[in-house]
């Protein structure tokens, strides 16, 4: 067994839990553990457009080791060129 902690954000705080996985468990399928599931706020999973460990993305088939942190990514919600431009105005 190894133990991962699963990061995300949700209303602009960082919230973290650990979770413990077994030895081998991929990205792909530590989205479809029913502990994993537990633990991260629906709309958060329904809105996540990428999962990265150590804010790098990695595919599914990446093999998680012990003490990564995987990170939820959200879209974003606006063009951050745009809002720059906005603030100069």
């Amino acid at each position: 067994m190894i133990t991962v902690a699963l990061a995300w954000s949700a209303g602009g705080v960082v919230q973290e839990v650990s979770v413990e996985i077994a030895t081998g468990t991929t990205i792909g399928t530590l989205k479809n553990c029913v502990e994993f599931l537990s633990k991260i706020p629906t709309g958060v999973l329904n809105a996540a457009a990428g999962v990265g460990v150590w804010g790098k993305v990695r595919a599914n088939s990446y093999k998680l080791r012990d003490g990564d942190r995987v990170e939820l990514y959200l879209p974003l919600t606006a063009d951050p060129k745009e809002q720059r431009r906005q603030r100069a105005r």
